[in-house]
C-alpha cells in the first residue's frame, strides 16, 4: 500500500515556513515502560487488624528531651478504644450536637421550650395519631355555602384607662357585655380569615403586655361554639378556634414557667409544685380565678380547659381532680353536638398533659352514651327541619369528635375493651355511628380478628341514620391493615361485597370499592381481582361516571399492582387495560401510567421478551410519551424518558438478534419526541452489535456482517436528529468504536469524519444544568478522546495518508478560538501526542483483527515523512502563538504553555537531537524568564529529568540537566 496514494485532502492543511525543529520521536518499548512503572505488590498480614474495627489505644508514659534539654512528660489517651467519627453521630456527639449542648437552657426560654417539647413528645408514643393530622381533614370535609357571622369587640378611647381601675370582676363584665359588633353574610373564607385574624390579634395582645385584650379574645371565640345556625360547619369551626384556644393556653403555660426560670427542676415538665416560687403560683390562681368568674358555661369551659396544664404550678393532684369537674361541667350544655365536641377537647387536651388519666376519658364517652338519645329529640329534630339537614348528614358530623374520643380511649387498651364497646354498642341497638367510630379507634388487629362479629352487627344495623356502605368501608380499612382468620377470607368478602355491589350512587360505590380491592388483591387470586376491577368499570362508565372519580381510581391501580408484581400475570387480568381506558383525562392517564412504570421497573427482575408485557407496556410508553409538548417542564421530560428507558433495558430476546433489532426501531419511531430516549436506543443497538461480534466469534458469516452493518446503520441515521451537540460528538465517537470492532472500516469512517465535520458547529457557549458555560473544555475532552482513537484507525486506500488526522487538523485551524483562550495550543500539543505514537514501530494498543498504520507502512520512510511534516506545521503554530503572550498582561499564560510544551517534548521527543534539545532548554529558559514559573514545580521537573538520566540509554539527561538552570525570581 503507497503511503502517497489518493488525492490531496480537502482544504489543503495551512502550511508555514519551518520555524523550528521536527520532532524527533523517541522509540517506545511500551511492554517494558509498563513493567517500570508498575506498582511492586507487598504481602500484607493483616492479622487482627482490619481497617473498620477500633483502633485499640493503650496508655502509655514518656519522657523526652527538647531542644533546651529539658524533659516533658507526654501521655496517649487513657481510654481503651478510639470512638469512630463516623458512628459519633448516630449517638449525638457530632460537632453541632456538642454545640448544643453546651449552651446553657437557663439563658433563654427557647431552651427552656425544646426541653419541655421533647418531654413532651415522650408522654404519647409515635403510634397515637395526633390532632394535627386530623385538622386539615376535617377543615375540607365540613364546608358550607352558606353565609356566617361572627361577634367580635370592639374597644373605645377610654377603655384602656378605664381598666386600669376597675376590679378584675368588673372586667370580665366588660368583656361580656361591653360593645361589641357583629359581623353578618361571610362566606366560609371571609370567615377563616376572619378567625385567623383574632389569633394573630391574640398574640399582638400578648406580645404588648395585653393580658386582659387577650382573655377577651379568648372567651369571644370560645362563645363562637355554641352556635349551631349553619350546623353542617360546626366541626371546621371547631377546628378554628381551638387553634385559638391552644394558643391562649401556651401562651400562659409560658408566662407562668417564664417566672420559675430561676428554678432548674421547674425546666422539665416533670418539676414539683413545691419547687414553684411564689410569684408563679400567685400568678397562675390568678388565671384561674378571672377565668372562674365567666358566666357563661362553654367559654369558662374551654378557657380552663386550655390552661389546664398550669395546675401542675400549684398541686401534684391538680390535673386529676380537675378533670373528672370539667367532665360533669359538659353535662349542662344542652345541644349534644357542642357537647360531644367540648368532650372531644378536653379528651385532646387530657391525653396531652396527662395521658396515663384513661378514667376520665372513659368518663367522658359512657357520659356522651347515655345522652346520645337527645339526638332523636324534639330540640335537634325542630333544628334540623329548619336548616333543613337530613338526619344522615348530621349523624356524620359527630364522627370527628367520637372518632378522637375514642381513639384516645382505645391507645394501647387491651383487647377487652373492644369487647366491652361492642358490648354497649349492641345495648344501643347497634347504633351505626357508635360502630363506624369503634371499628375507626381501634387496633386493626382486633378488628380484622373479630371480622364476622362486626358483620352481624352491621346487617342489624338501622340504615336510615348511617349507611351501612360507610360501615363496611370502616371494616375495609381495617382489613387491609390485618388479615382475619383464613377460613373466614372468602365469606367476608361475599358479605361486603353483596351491599357495595347494590350501591346506585356511583361515588358511595366508589368510596367502597376502592378499599375492598386492597382485599381482595391481598387474600385472592387474579379471577378475583379480575371480578371485582369488572363491577368497577359496570358501575363507573354509566354517564361517564369515572371522570368524577379519578383519584379512586388511581388508587385502585395502585394497590392492584402493589400485590400483583409479575407483570405477565398483571396483564393477563382480562379488566386491566379496560380499566386502563376509563382514565381519559390525558394528566391523570399520564400518572397513572407512570406508576405502572415504575412499579415494573422495581419489580421486574429478569429481561422479558413476553409478547404481552411488551405490547401493553409499550402502548403504556406511549401514552406516556404522546404527552409531551412544548409546555412540558423539561423535569416531567427528564422522568418520562428515565422510565421509558428502564423498560427498553428490560427488553430482551437473548440471541434473537435481529428480533432485538426490530425492537429497537418500532421503539424509535414511537419514542422520537425524547432525546434520552433516544440516546438510550443508540447505546442499547451499539451494544447489541457488541454482543454480536462476541457470540458469532469466528463464524464471519454474510449474515453476522449485514446484521452489524444494520446496526451501524440505525445509529448513523438517529444521531443527527439529536439537538445536543456534544451529545451527537460522543455518539458519534462511541459508534465509531464499535464499528471499528466490528471491522466496518468504511462505516467507522463515516462516523469519524462526521464527528469531525461537526466540530466547527460547536458553539462558545453551550448549557449545562440550566447555566450557560464556555464550551472550549468540553470540545477539548472530546478531541482528546478522538484522537486516541484515530492512532488505531487505518488510513483509507483512497484518502491518502492520515486523511482523519489532517482533516481535523484543519477544522482545529479554522475553528474561531476565543482571544483569551489557549485551548488551541493545547489540542495542537495533544496533536503531537498521537503523531509521536503513530512513529512508533508497533502501536501501544490495537483493535481485534483490525490492521492499524503500524502494520499497513510497517515504518515506512514515505509515512514517517508525512509524520514529519505535520509535526512541523504544528509545532510552527504552537511556537507562533507563544510569541503572540508576549504582552506583559499575558505572560503567565505564555510561561504555563511554555512548561506544557516542554513537557510534552521531554516525554514524547528524541532529546538526542540537537535541535529539540536546544528548544526544549529555550523552552525551560522561556517559562522562568519573567518570574510566572511555579518554583517546586520546576524543582520536582528537574529532579525527574536527573532520575531519568540514570536509566539506561538515558545519559544524554545528564547533558540535558546541566542545561535547565533554575532561576531566582529576585
Amino acid at each position: 500500500r503507497s503511503p502517497g496514494a489518493g488525492p490531496a485532502v480537502p482544504g489543503a492543511l495551512l502550511q508555514l515556513p519551518p520555524v523550528g525543529p521536527v520532532l524527533h520521536a523517541r522509540s517506545r518499548n511500551y511492554v517494558s515502560e509498563s513493567d517500570m512503572y508498575k506498582l511492586e505488590s507487598v504481602p500484607l498480614d493483616f492479622g487482627d487488624y482490619h481497617p473498620l474495627k477500633p483502633i485499640t489505644v493503650t496508655e502509655s508514659k514518656t519522657k523526652k528531651m527538647s531542644r533546651k534539654g529539658s524533659t516533658s512528660s507526654t501521655s496517649s489517651s487513657s481510654s481503651s478504644s478510639m470512638m469512630d467519627p463516623l458512628s459519633s453521630v448516630l449517638d449525638g456527639t457530632d460537632p453541632l450536637s456538642l454545640f448544643a449542648a453546651a449552651a446553657d437552657p437557663l439563658t433563654t426560654t427557647d431552651g427552656i421550650r425544646k426541653k419541655r417539647d421533647k418531654d413532651d413528645s415522650s408522654a404519647v408514643g409515635s403510634d397515637f395519631e395526633q390532632w394535627s393530622s386530623k385538622r386539615s381533614e376535617i377543615l375540607s370535609r365540613y364546608t358550607t355555602t352558606e353565609k356566617l357571622s361572627i361577634v367580635s369587640g370592639t374597644t373605645t378611647g377610654g377603655s384602656a384607662v378605664s381598666e386600669k381601675v376597675r376590679t378584675r370582676l368588673e372586667e370580665l363584665d366588660d368583656l361580656e357585655e361591653g360593645s361589641q359588633k357583629e359581623l353578618l353574610n361571610l362566606t366560609q373564607q371571609d370567615y377563616m380569615n376572619r378567625i385567623e385574624e383574632l389569633n394573630q390579634s391574640l398574640k399582638d395582645a400578648w406580645s404588648s403586655d395585653q393580658k386582659v385584650k387577650a382573655l377577651k379574645i379568648v372567651i369571644q371565640c370560645s362563645k363562637l361554639l355554641s352556635d349551631t345556625t349553619v350546623i353542617q360547619f360546626y366541626p371546621s369551626k371547631f377546628v378554628l378556634i381551638t387553634d385559638i384556644l391552644d394558643t391562649f393556653g401556651k401562651l400562659v403555660y409560658e408566662r407562668i414557667l417564664s417566672m420559675c426560670v430561676d428554678n432548674r427542676a421547674s425546666l422539665t415538665d416533670n418539676f414539683s409544685p413545691e419547687t414553684v416560687n411564689d410569684t408563679a403560683k400567685e400568678t397562675c390562681l390568678n388565671w384561674f380565678f378571672k377565668i372562674a368568674s365567666i358566666r357563661e358555661l362553654i367559654p369558662r369551659f374551654y378557657v380552663e380547659a386550655a390552661i389546664l396544664k398550669c395546675n401542675k404550678f400549684l398541686s401534684k393532684t391538680g390535673i386529676s381532680e380537675c378533670l373528672p369537674r370539667l367532665t360533669s361541667v359538659i353535662r349542662g350544655i344542652g345541644d349534644p353536638l357542642v357537647a360531644v365536641y367540648a368532650r372531644a377537647y378536653l379528651c385532646r387536651v387530657g391525653m396531652e398533659v396527662a395521658p396515663q388519666l384513661k378514667e376520665s376519658l372513659n368518663k367522658n364517652f359512657f357520659d356522651f352514651l347515655l345522652t346520645f338519645k337527645q339526638i332523636h329529640g324534639d330540640t335537634v329534630q325542630n333544628q334540623l327541619v329548619v336548616q333543613c339537614v337530613e338526619i344522615p348528614l348530621y349523624l356524620t358530623l359527630y364522627s370527628p369528635a367520637i372518632d378522637w374520643i375514642l381513639q384516645c380511649i382505645a391507645y394501647r387498651a387491651p383487647e377487652v375493651l373492644l369487647t366491652e364497646m361492642m358490648e354497649r354498642c349492641k345495648k344501643l341497638g347497634n347504633n351505626a355511628l357508635l360502630l363506624n367510630s369503634v371499628m375507626s379507634a381501634f387496633r386493626a388487629e382486633f378488628i380484622a380478628a373479630r371480622s364476622m362479629d362486626f358483620i352481624g352487627m352491621i346487617k342489624e344495623c338501622d340504615e336510615s341514620g348511617f349507611p351501612k356502605h360507610l360501615l363496611f368501608r370502616s371494616l375495609g380499612l381495617n382489613l387491609a391493615l390485618a388479615d382475619p382468620p383464613e377460613n373466614d377470607h372468602l365469606q367476608i368478602l361475599n358479605e361486603a361485597w353483596k351491599v357495595i355491589t347494590k350501591l346506585k350512587n356511583p361515588q358511595d360505590y366508589i368510596n367502597c370499592a376502592e378499599v375492598w380491592v386492597e382485599y381482595t388483591c391481598r387474600h385472592f387470586t387474579k379471577r378475583e381481582v379480575n371480578t371485582v376491577l369488572a363491577d368497577v368499570i359496570k358501575h363507573m362508565t354509566p354517564d361517564r361516571a369515572f371522570e368524577d372519580a379519578y383519584p379512586q381510581l388511581q388508587s385502585i391501580i395502585q394497590k392492584v399492582i402493589t400485590y400483583i408484581n409479575d407483570f405477565s400475570l398483571l396483564f393477563s387480568v382480562e379488566k386491566f387495560l379496560p380499566f386502563l381506558d376509563m382514565f381519559q383525562k390525558e394528566s391523570v392517564r399520564v400518572e397513572v401510567c407512570k406508576c405502572i412504570m415504575e412499579s415494573f421497573i422495581k419489580h421486574q427482575q429478569e429481561p422479558t421478551k413476553d409478547p404481552v408485557i411488551l405490547n401493553a407496556l409499550l402502548h403504556i410508553c406511549k401514552t406516556m410519551h404522546d404527552s409531551v409538548n412544548a409546555l412540558t417542564l423539561e423535569d416531567e421530560k427528564r422522568l418520562l424518558a428515565t422510565l421509558i428507558n428502564g423498560f427498553i433495558k428490560m427488553v430482551s430476546f437473548g440471541r434473537d438478534f435481529e428480533q432485538q433489532l426490530s425492537f429497537y426501531v418500532e421503539a424509535r419511531s414511537m419514542f422520537c419526541n425524547l432525546e434520552p430516549v433516544l440516546v438510550q436506543l443508540i447505546h442499547s443497538v451499539n451494544q447489541l452489535a457488541m454482543e454480536t461480534r462476541k457470540v458469532m466469534r469466528g463464524n464471519h458469516s454474510r449474515k453476522t456482517a449485514a446484521f452489524v452493518r444494520a446496526c451501524v446503520a440505525f445509529c448513523f441515521i438517529t444521531i443527527p436528529s439529536l439537538s445536543s451537540i456534544f451529545t451527537r460528538l460522543n455518539l458519534y465517537l462511541h459508534s465509531g468504536q464499535v464499528a471499528l470492532a466490528n471491522q466496518c472500516l468504511s462505516q467507522a469512517d463515516a462516523f469519524f469524519k462526521a464527528a469531525v465535520s461537526l466540530v466547527p458547529e460547536v458553539p462558545k457557549m453551550i448549557s449545562v444544568d440550566g447555566k450557560m458555560r464556555p464550551s472550549d473544555a468540553f470540545l477539548l475532552e472530546f478531541l482528546c478522546n478522538l484522537f486516541s482513537t484515530l492512532l488505531v484507525v487505518p488510513d483509507h486506500p483512497e484518502q491518502g495518508v492520515l486523511f482523519l488526522v489532517r482533516g481535523l487538523l484543519n477544522v482545529i485551524q479554522d475553528y474561531t478560538w476565543e482571544d483569551n483562550s489557549d485551548d488551541k495550543v493545547r489540542i495542537y500539543t495533544n496533536v503531537l501526542h498521537l503523531l509521536s505514537a503513530m512513529t512508533q514501530e508497533t502501536y501501544i494498543y490495537h483493535v481485534d483483527k483490525v490492521d492499524s498504520n503500524d502494520t499497513l507502512y510497517g515504518g515506512d520512510s514515505k509515512f514517517l515523512a508525512e509524520i514529519s511534516k505535520l509535526c512541523e506545521t504544528v509545532i510552527a503554530q504552537i511556537l507562533d502563538h507563544l510569541r503572540t503572550l508576549g504582552k506583559e498582561e499575558t505572560l503567565k499564560r505564555q510561561s504555563q504553555l511554555a512548561l506544557y510544551f516542554f513537557n510534552t517534548i521531554l516525554a514524547h521527543g528524541d532529546l538526542r537531537n540537537n535541535k529539540l534539545n536546544q528548544l526544549s532548554v529555550n523552552l525551560w529558559n522561556l517559562a522562568q524568564k519573567h518570574g510566572f514559573a511555579d518554583t517546586k514545580t520546576m524543582v520536582k521537573t528537574l529532579e525527574y529529568i536527573k532520575r531519568r538520566s540514570k536509566q539506561p540509554d538515558m545519559s544524554h539527561f545528564t547533558d540535558l540537566a546541566l542545561r535547565l538552570p533554575l532561576q531566582s525570581r529576585t
